[in-house]
């Protein structure tokens, strides 16, 4: 019986409350960047909370006319594309004025230059500000009345409490529910690590 009574009270949890992430500081590669920068492929480290997700072992260096960041993380699996994703605080002291987009919307986005120990990559563009979004399963989804590329607002239930706007839903069988705030908008709200959010 206190399995049952478990079961039931983690879908009402789960029906009403999102789980929120804090995603950092970092990089997606192609195949052929990893190549030029490492000498190999990728090398997972980590799974991350999205299936087939994880964190590498290699890291990278920012680098602009006016600044650099170290150590920042790469995530596999490889893409078709690089991209940086960076928050607002990032931007400033790169010295970058980078565009508010959904993952994998470079287009038009400033460049900046990727080094290693070992090799050294300059992008003419791919450098963002992930919008906060919330990952989704199609059945979350219908469940809520939504679909993918919804917006809405997010309420986090956090040390310091904020409700953001226009937060897109991306909805894929390959996801798992979970809202993800950049480390600006986390330490806004008071984040903690199993911090709860919800759907207003």
């Amino acid at each position: 019986m206190d399995d049952q009574v478990t079961r039931i009270v983690d879908a009402i949890t789960g029906r009403l409350f999102i789980e929120l992430e804090a995603s950092g500081r970092h990089v997606h590669l192609t195949r052929e960047a990893a190549l030029t920068l490492f000498g190999h492929p990728l090398t997972p480290k980590r799974p991350l909370s999205q299936p087939g997700q994880f964190v590498c072992q290699e890291r990278v260096r920012l680098v602009t006319p006016k600044g650099s960041i170290d150590r920042v993380a790469v995530l596999g699996p490889e893409r078709k594309a690089c991209q940086v994703e960076l928050s607002a605080t990032d931007c400033v002291a790169l010295g970058i004025d980078a565009p508010v987009r959904l993952s994998g919307d470079t287009s038009g986005s400033p460049g900046i230059v990727l080094e290693s120990e070992s090799g050294r990559l300059p992008l003419s563009e791919g450098v963002i500000i992930a919008q906060r979004h919330i990952h989704m399963t199609p059945e979350d989804a219908r469940v809520r009345g939504l679909s993918d590329r919804a917006t809405v607002q997010l309420r986090t239930l956090t040390q310091r409490p904020l409700t953001f706007e226009e937060v897109v839903v991306r909805v894929s069988p390959e996801f798992r529910t979970y809202a993800h705030l950049d480390y600006d908008e986390a330490n806004a709200c008071g984040f903690r690590k199993g911090d709860l959010g919800m759907i207003v």
